[in-house]
């Protein structure tokens, strides 16, 4: 047994750009392994990779914990939302995943919203208003553009629904991934049979909705994966309803997450409904709500920049006019998918430096847009953000986000907080507890508080002005594209 004071359960993240796990004790919350391993992603306009080398990921991110994953008592995976895995009779994909951040469906998303009773209709429906990173929108892509594929599926599946029937042998998903696709009713909480019919996607293919809580499953044989049989399989959930189990997060606190896309966040009790299509109305992995708000273009974008210039990430200066729009990948919020990026304000003496904080200034003031729609306004606007992904604790991100917010800044000690979220879960099933309270006894949103400094209103307005000006530019497809 390894030096743990309580049982071992494993937390799993698996995003975009990598399969992550934790062995973490059940009474302490101490790590006592990790490993990562690394996908592929195509490039361009369709973001696609193949399901199996999550798997194969998988196994080596648990094969670098060495025994301590074999000790394990419960697993739980957290995945990235949205994306399209289509199987076969056999259990095997049918193509590619189409991954949330893969724009082409964006005209089925138009289409989607204007057959089905506009924007109005699917927000009280599904909590939502389909864009291109929803589901619904990609299955509709599939069958207009790929028909012999479509007809060979058997089964469809979200990304963490896959991994965790290959663990267990059972087609499962939790309420907290499933409030993304698009075809699940938040109102009712069940599959939406109008909207199923009307893209064409029939019941019978779609995974199980798991309560809260719920054991789903035990690992079954025949794999090579270091786990006892036997180990007990929780629900898992997208990364963000992981994150916010992560942070044990509760109704009036904010999230800004920096990753691959960006996101703002909060645990509400009511459900969300949002017919201009801002705010996400998400469910979390408890029973309570999480409206969300998400940038397609946050951190790599802000890399790419940063590799144009030949510059450190960190090198940005003050003192910038210049306006940069870092919608590398299309834009989701603002619902600008065939977007590029856009620069602004450019003079003689602009310096690399600036250029590379105008980057940075664009990627956080679409999110802080969303902040107050996401949060509504029973909360209390001096309260520290909660800033945690890949991004959280590189200084210009955090600097700049206090300029533009004008709130203070909360930066928790703990990394890896999706798979800290799963394992807060797979705790859960195994002792019986809530798991954001676990994660609060595990203390996970423990932090620096950096304080807050006068609000940048100037360039919020600057940017906010380029952006309406822009518009017939940001919506009109490149010619290359």
């Amino acid at each position: 047994m390894s030096a743990a004071d309580g049982p071992l359960v494993v937390g799993v993240d698996t995003s975009t750009q990598s399969t992550k796990a934790l062995v973490v004790d059940v009474a302490t919350g101490q790590v006592v392994a990790s490993g990562q391993a690394p996908h592929e992603v195509t490039a361009g306009e369709g973001r696609e990779s193949d399901p199996r080398q999550w798997w194969e990921a998988l196994g080596e991110a648990l094969r670098q914990c060495g025994d301590a994953a074999r000790e394990a008592s419960a697993v739980s995976i957290g995945g990235q939302q949205h994306g399209l895995v289509t199987l076969d009779a056999r259990g095997e994909p049918v193509r590619p995943a189409l991954l949330w951040n893969d724009v082409r469906s964006a005209p089925q998303a138009r289409r989607l919203t204007e057959e089905l009773g506009g924007a109005k209709f699917w927000a009280e429906r599904t909590g939502s208003v389909p864009t291109a990173s929803f589901t619904v929108t990609k299955w509709a892509w599939l069958t207009e553009h790929e028909p012999e594929a479509a007809r060979a599926v058997r089964a469809v599946r979200l990304p963490h629904d896959y991994l965790t029937e290959r663990l267990t042998g059972l087609g499962t998903t939790d309420r907290g991934d499933v409030s993304g696709t698009g075809w699940w009713a938040s109102a009712t909480e069940s599959y939406d049979e109008e909207i199923l019919a009307q893209v064409g996607l029939d019941r019978a293919l779609l995974p199980r909705v798991a309560r809260p809580g719920e054991v789903v499953g035990t690992v079954r044989d025949g794999h090579d994966l270091p786990f006892a049989r036997g180990t007990l399989v929780a629900p898992g959930t997208g990364d963000n309803a992981a994150a916010a189990l992560g942070l044990g997060l509760e109704p009036g606190t904010a999230v800004l997450s920096l990753g691959t896309s960006g996101t703002v966040y909060g645990v509400a009790e009511r459900r969300p409904a949002d017919p201009t299509g801002t705010v996400a109305g998400f469910a979390d992995a408890r029973g309570d709500w999480l409206p969300l708000a998400c940038t397609l273009n946050c951190t790599l974008a802000v890399d790419r920049v940063a590799t144009l210039l030949g510059l450190d990430r960190e090198a940005v200066e003050p003192g910038t006019s210049v306006t940069l729009l870092p919608y590398l990948d299309g834009e989701r919020t603002p619902d600008l998918p065939n977007a590029s990026g856009l620069l602004h304000g450019l003079r003689h003496d602009t310096t690399a430096g600036q250029l590379l904080q105008a980057a940075y200034d664009g990627a956080v003031h679409a999110l802080l847009g969303a902040l107050d729609l996401v949060l509504g306004t029973d909360t209390d606007p001096s309260a520290p953000l909660l800033l945690i992904g890949g991004g959280a604790r590189g200084r210009a991100w955090q600097q700049t986000v206090r300029r533009l917010s004008g709130r203070p800044v909360q930066v928790p000690e703990a990394r890896e907080l999706v798979a800290l979220g799963a394992a807060a879960q797979a705790a859960g099933v195994l002792t019986g507890e809530d798991p954001a309270a676990v994660a609060r006894r595990w203390n996970t949103a423990r932090g620096p508080v950096l304080e807050a400094v006068p609000r940048d209103e100037a360039t919020l307005t600057r940017i906010s002005g380029v952006l309406s000006d822009a518009a017939p530019l940001l919506e009109r497809r490149p010619e290359n594209g």
